[in-house]
């Protein structure tokens, strides 16, 4: 029998029903979540700026809390996270708490964390490890505002230790999305680290189903032909040697063929011959894609090569503040009035003594959002005028965000849709993407029962 790992979360705000519906529709033997993104990151590590035991994703009580009943009658059924996000120690705490209250405190809770090295980038600077930024070369020496987080991607090794020592939910830190799929398939195989075609074959079927319900129809250019109001989230059903069947729990909505599967193969997914992940090197060119029944899809053929030598580092700084606000501007000439209202804003803060640094003014419902599938002469008595503002003082910002309700009795005729008030400041966490040699990194695992992480909390 193949292994079942299904996927019931794409990223941070996805469906919270999903999970639920996925584990009461169908047996699987591992349900992964996916929730971190480089911006999420960056949003908890600010959460935990704030208060130390923060800086995970809440949505995973949630998530918990609807899988109570599964995980007492499925036996089976595990659970591979990495909504430990910059606390996995936290996270699995919370999650603790809420089993032990269901009498399921017996359940092993493992975490990985080792991916967080912010604590070490000065050391490592200092040991002559540049940390180039992967898109523009630049030395992280370079960079002259406050780092806020870094994170590793760390591998499928340290889940598989976890589940090595029976752990029923592995929470982790950022752990790339694919190796959340690869971890279980080791660990029910046995495959060698160096099994690099059957590590390939399980990292293409995390990749497939790690962005959730976009294999089963979401996303998809044939979305008119999908139920898409109950769409069913996707499940791997990974073989020994390392291909898989991509389908869904029978009678939910959605679909997936071979045109859902290959939309989603591709997706970002950089160099096809060369799909890095810590695990594998992975070479999507050998796929083959095949229907084998109504929402069955083989997929198969996956190559793979040596792991890379570094590790890719998602690094976010403080990057200044911004603010954006927008109005419905109607009238035959609501393009030119729209237009005049954006430079009037600027203008005014100019005025005001502020020259923003960067600013951008959108004609939305133009084409200006997506130029190149979008004419831009098309007749239209309506448009929505969005005006957005960047910049290292937050006063300046401040001051523009000020200038657009006047608009209201001092700009041009037809415009609507100030009620919503003043937009507020927000601080900009920018990507600075960069590697780092995998031995310098060290990932930590931990399992215990619900009850001695419970426990563990309550003499802290």
């Amino acid at each position: 029998m193949p292994i079942r790992i299904a996927n019931g979360a794409g990223f941070l705000g996805d469906n919270l029903d999903a999970p639920r519906r996925l584990v009461e529709a169908a047996e699987v033997d591992y349900l992964t979540i996916e929730h971190l993104a480089e911006l999420t990151m960056s949003i908890l590590a600010h959460q935990r700026a704030k208060d130390p035991q923060a800086g995970y994703a809440g949505d995973f009580l949630e998530i918990i809390d609807s899988l109570l009943p599964a995980l007492r009658t499925q036996p089976q059924l595990h659970l591979i996270a990495n909504s430990g996000g910059m606390n996995p120690t936290s996270c699995a705490a919370a999650t603790s708490r809420a089993l032990v209250a269901a009498d399921l405190g017996d359940l092993m809770v493992g975490i990985v964390r080792g991916d967080d090295i912010l604590a070490n980038l000065d050391e490592w600077r200092g040991a002559g490890f540049s940390f180039r930024n992967l898109d523009t070369g630049a030395e992280l020496a370079e960079l002259q505002t406050p780092i806020v987080s870094a994170n590793a991607y760390l591998g499928a090794a340290p889940i598989v230790d976890a589940l090595n020592q029976k752990a029923r939910i592995v929470i982790t830190g950022r752990v790339a999305d694919a190796s959340l799929t690869v971890a279980p398939a080791v660990h029910r195989y046995g495959w060698p680290w160096d099994d690099w075609h059957r590590l390939a074959g399980a990292s293409v079927a995390g990749h497939l189903i790690e962005c959730g319900a976009q294999v089963t129809g979401g996303y998809a250019t044939e979305w008119n032909n999908c139920r898409l109001t109950d769409i069913g989230y996707p499940i791997a059903e990974v073989e020994p040697d390392g291909s898989c069947l991509i389908t869904k729990p029978a009678g939910s909505g959605g679909v997936v063929n071979r045109r859902t599967v290959v939309e989603q193969l591709t997706y970002e997914i950089g160099d096809p011959q060369h799909y890095l992940t810590p695990d594998v090197d992975v070479d999507f060119t050998t796929v083959a894609v095949r229907e084998m029944g109504t929402d069955r899809v083989l997929v198969k053929g996956a190559t793979g090569g040596p792991r890379p030598d570094c590790l890719k580092v998602s690094l976010a700084y403080r990057a200044g503040y911004m603010a954006s606000a927008q109005l419905v501007v109607y009238g035959n000439d609501c393009q030119e009035k729209a237009q005049a209202a954006g430079q009037m804003v600027l203008d005014r803060v100019a005025l005001a003594g502020y020259q923003l640094e960067r600013t951008k003014v959108e004609i939305l419902g133009t084409g200006c959002a997506v130029p190149r599938g979008s004419t831009s002469n098309r007749t239209t008595n309506e448009v929505v005028l969005r005006v957005a503002a960047h910049d290292s003082r937050r006063d300046a910002v401040e001051r523009f965000t000020r200038e657009f309700a006047p608009l209201i009795t001092s700009g041009p005729a037809g415009l609507a849709g100030y009620a919503a008030g003043r937009s507020a400041v927000r601080p900009v966490i920018a990507y600075w993407p960069t590697l780092v040699p995998r031995e310098l990194v060290r990932p930590l695992v931990m399992v215990m029962s619900a009850h001695e992480w419970a426990e563990s909390v309550a003499r802290k």
